[in-house]
């Protein structure tokens, strides 16, 4: 895994010194994905830059990285993330003359694309993120992977481009400022992760399975994957065997590693379906036990107090697995002081270049992974699951399901995540803001547009075709939240974090099993309960839905209250245009968990506004 960034100018000399001073600064931001090694490129058009996190062929893998033939360089990579079928493309490469001097997946990407041209895309199974400059075509091809596990962004100049890893990266560009306006504010607050939607302005996010061309006549872009509607004609035991074989299959390619390897644990069936199949993988290998890590938090488990949510605590299913598979398990606790610690809230901030209101849920991920990257340099994750295979409760909530929105915004908006009548997380916005965000009428847009794209099967029942679109929002839309905020925290502490479950084969499958078979057992996720049972202890197996913990203690309530009332008494605050003054006063006097996300987003608001010193046009 590693960070990388780029430079295209048709109309300019890229070589000068001051040209690659501003290459080194972009590059420089991307450090923390890849602590590892710097490297740089250029040409007259085009300067590459890159960050390594070195985990294969360590001594190979040096980027950018180049094929020459005859003296010249016919093509130019600077590469993030990892092609897990690398050694099959390899050999077969190597058969059809192809000649290697490493061992590394980024040089196979290079000649898959040679041998290919852009049609290599079909040929690659993994997560990344990369460019190819081809100087003969004087061409740039930005591409992502299928699911969008590793970002890409990009800034199209009136001669090129600009492109990184994070936004941070085309920030630091001099011709480049951080500007959002209304559509941008409302993307970031309205849970909608739009698809190529970046929130600066100018700015775009290179949608998952998609190339972007960069020639000097200009930018095009196309899709090379999406998902497809396909008949489903296994029955119900065979779908078992072929999810549990894909899964095998998944997880054992995803082990292969130069660097110490370890898999998140939070006792759900996702993440120890994940780590029962890699301890598995790891002892028929001979490579000893798996190692696992679970977050807590100082008295969680003895003081935990059950929600809607949380049912109950992550630490006694994790221990159980770890047992019954024999890992080193290791629980990373985290305490109060940690997670209103400024500098940790701060580097939270640094990770996303967006506030995402939070709060302690991203400081502790953030605190979690720099603890596992003192121990391990790779992490299998459980993430993606209830995505693929229906793991939600709205996904069994038949007034989610009815719903005329994103399902998780009505569900989120019973719990006074979000629009809800007491105003939910924007409760402290100043209501003419509110007003002119029209944040309803900004979701009900991008649900339409989700919509447009669902593929269905023709004869499809009402019911069918409402879970294929329900199914259909949670992997385009839903899951990118999560993919993005996995990837920004384990890369702010250059941990590689690998997600089995994003599999683009196990994603098209079960995408296209009809939701009876999803669900026969009466429960949620019944495919992946099924096909990985024999693995897991029944307390596991049979344990209901929870999310990602979130703290108890009261004093983390106290501590953003009174970092609120210091942010209200300070007159240049830059948060202050954007709040309902009244409103906030009163939640930062008062006791009640419920003010708790809102008063997040207007901390996290202003903190980023002051870091990054963004125009707000609005």
């Amino acid at each position: 895994m590693c960070g990388i960034t780029g430079w295209i100018s048709y109309d300019n000399d890229l070589t000068g010194a001051t040209e690659r001073d501003t290459l080194d600064a972009m590059t420089a931001t991307m450090a923390c994905r890849g602590p590892d090694a710097a490297g740089r490129w250029t040409d007259t058009h085009a300067a590459l830059g890159h960050r390594r996190l070195a985990v294969i062929d360590i001594e190979g893998g040096k980027q950018p990285m180049s094929v020459e033939r005859d003296g010249h360089t016919v093509l130019v990579t600077t590469y993030s993330g990892e092609i897990y079928n690398y050694r099959e493309l390899r050999a077969e490469l190597i058969d059809r003359g192809h000649a290697f001097r490493t061992s590394s997946d980024t040089e196979v990407a290079l000649h898959a694309y040679l041998e290919w041209g852009e049609g290599f895309t079909h040929h690659l199974n993994g997560m990344y993120a990369f460019a190819l400059w081809d100087p003969r075509e004087q061409q740039l091809l930005l591409v992502r992977d299928r699911m969008g596990i590793k970002p890409l962004y990009y800034y199209p100049t009136p001669d090129g481009v600009l492109f990184g890893s994070e936004p941070k990266a085309i920030l630091a560009h001099p011709a480049v400022r951080p500007a959002v306006d209304t559509d941008g504010l409302a993307e970031l607050l309205a849970f909608t992760k739009t698809p190529g939607h970046a929130v600066y302005k100018g700015m775009y996010e290179l949608r998952p399975g998609h190339v972007l061309r960069v020639r000097r006549q200009g930018l095009t872009e196309h899709r090379y994957w999406a998902l497809e509607a396909r008949d489903h004609t296994d029955g119900p035991a065979t779908t078992v065997h072929r999810v549990r074989e894909l899964l095998d299959d998944i997880v054992a390619r995803q082990l292969i590693a130069d660097v110490p390897l370890c898999t998140l644990l939070s006792g759900g069936l996702d993440s120890s379906a994940i780590t029962a199949l890699a301890a598995r993988g790891l002892k028929d290998a001979g490579r000893g036990p798996v190692r696992s890590f679970a977050v807590d938090f100082v008295g969680q488990t003895e003081n935990f107090k059950a929600d809607a949510l949380r049912a109950t605590p992550d630490s006694p299913y994790a221990h159980a697995l770890a047992e019954h598979v024999g890992a080193d398990h290791q629980d990373i606790v985290l305490d109060t002081a940690a997670l209103i610690n400024p500098a940790h809230r701060r580097a939270t901030l640094t990770a996303r270049d967006l506030p995402f209101g939070s709060g302690e849920s991203d400081t502790s991920l953030y605190l979690l992974f720099k603890a596992i990257r003192d121990r391990s340099t790779v992490a299998l994750s459980g993430e993606s699951a209830d995505e693929v295979f229906g793991g939600y409760s709205w996904f069994h909530d038949p007034r989610a399901v009815a719903a005329d929105t994103f399902p998780w915004l009505s569900v989120f908006r019973d719990f006074g995540f979000t629009g809800s009548p007491t105003g939910g997380r924007e409760a402290l916005l100043h209501p003419g803001l509110l007003a002119k965000l029209d944040l309803d009428g900004y979701q009900a847009a991008r649900y339409r547009e989700a919509l447009s794209e669902v593929p269905y099967r023709e004869g499809d029942p009402a019911a069918e075709r409402r879970m294929r679109e329900i199914c259909y929002l949670h992997l385009t839309r839903f899951v990118q939240f999560l993919l993005d905020r996995k990837d920004r925290a384990s890369m702010a502490v250059g941990l590689e974090v690998r997600v089995p479950f994003c599999d683009h084969r196990l994603v098209e499958y079960v995408f296209n099993t009809p939701w009876s078979l999803k669900t026969f057992d009466g429960r949620e996720k019944s495919l992946l309960r099924a096909a990985t049972r024999d693995v897991l202890p029944e307390s596991v197996a049979q344990r209901v839905k929870s999310p990602y913990p979130s703290t108890q203690d009261p004093r983390y309530s106290d501590a953003v209250r009174a970092e609120l009332r210091e942010l209200l008494d300070d007159p240049d605050a830059p948060v202050r245009p954007l709040l309902d003054t009244d409103a906030a006063r009163r939640a930062a006097e008062e006791g009640s968990q419920d003010a708790r996300q809102p008063i997040e987003v207007v901390l996290g608001l202003d903190a980023w506004l002051r870091q990054y010193d963004v125009d707000l046009t609005l």
